[in-house]
Parts: C-alpha cells; structure tokens; sequence
C-alpha cells in the first residue's frame, strides 16, 4: 500500500472509533506526537491514547486532501463542527513510523465543552 492508500485506511479506522482498530496503522515503537501535547511513543501508548481520546469526544475526520511525497503523507481535514488541522505521517513498509499533527487545541477543547473553568469560575 502507498502512503497515500494508509491515511485513508487510517482514517476509516478512525471514523469507526475504534482504538485497537486504528493501533494496527503504527510500527511497535512509532511515535505519535500532536504538537499541542507531549509525543506519545509506542504502539500501546499511542492505542490508549486514541482510546482515551475518543472516548471523551465524538471525533470524525473529513479528508480535505492528501499528498504524498516518498514515504511521507500528509493529510488536511476538518470536522463536522467546523475544526480543521493537518497531519503529517512517515509510513515504513505500510505502517506508521511517526506522526505529527496540528490542530487548535483550545477550539477543539471548546466545541466540546471539554475546556477546564479558568481561575475566575468561567470557561477559558
């Protein structure tokens, strides 16, 4: 498979919600690093991580596009609320060897009533 044909296995993966699903995409030892948060190492961190995450927010992801380069993708998406971000995957033999995404985390936090009260009782 092409990078290109992963991240869109990846992403049906992904819409399905399923967290063990979505780990079969990544190395044993892949890192996963979302810049608004620490990088997250290891296929089984990355899958608790996923599992986590979806289970504290409905999360579907539009493909807006997807490029390749070698053995580089690179995805752009939105949401249904109106989120957009963009991803970029290192695929070695049909597997993610690392991944970098950036989004806004604050809006996601926000569209999904997530965000913690700040110090003066209201949200951020």
């Amino acid at each position: 498979m092409s990078p290109k044909q992963t991240i869109q296995k990846w992403v049906e993966a992904f819409n399905q919600g399923d967290a063990d699903q979505i780990a079969e995409f990544y190395h044993h030892d892949a890192i996963n690093h979302q810049v608004a948060n620490e990088p997250v190492e290891g296929k089984e961190a990355i899958r608790k991580m996923f599992a986590e995450e979806l289970a504290a927010a409905d999360m579907t992801c539009i493909v807006e596009n997807i490029f390749e380069d070698g053995d580089w993708a690179i995805l752009e998406w939105k949401d249904p609320l109106g989120l957009r971000g963009c991803g970029f995957f290192q695929i070695i033999d049909g597997k993610i060897k690392f991944q970098r995404g950036y989004w806004d985390k604050l809006s996601f936090l926000r569209m999904h009533n997530l965000c913690p009260p700040d110090e003066s009782g209201g949200n951020l």
